[in-house]
């Protein structure tokens, strides 16, 4: 159900392989605007600056709530998807593919081997 190249956290975002500029994708999984519903509003914090993992990366907002997208890894935020502004529901419809949220230059790549494969992002929600 999760596709198997990319990187899962438990906050349920999901990271891309990186591109041959090092540059990676980060968007919500599937579970994740599931759980949002209808989502109706996307914005990105910081484009341009260097955010630490953890940190808040942005907003979805759904026709439910409000919730927060978390940065997986480290590094420069370099990119947020524009489309998002005017199609919001991308999210819904493309989750791994056009509705990403934003782009990221790891500061330290190797932290990706720390994220969740599809497995073990799969076994964290049939544990949930």
């Amino acid at each position: 159900m999760y596709p198997e190249d990319l990187r899962y956290t438990t906050d349920h975002e999901w990271v891309s392989a990186p591109n041959e500029d090092g540059i990676v994708r980060v968007g919500i999984t599937a579970y994740a605007q599931e759980a949002l519903g209808d989502i109706v509003y996307v914005s990105v914090n910081g484009v341009g600056s260097d955010v630490g993992s953890g940190e808040t990366l942005g907003e979805v907002e759904s026709t439910k709530s409000v919730s927060d997208v978390y940065v997986p890894v480290a590094g420069a935020l370099v990119a947020r998807n524009e489309r998002l502004d005017q199609q919001p529901e991308l999210l819904n419809s493309d989750p791994y593919g056009d509705g990403w949220i934003a782009e990221l230059r790891p500061a330290d790549p190797a932290a990706l081997d720390g994220l969740l494969d599809a497995a073990a992002y799969q076994a964290t929600l049939d544990h949930a």
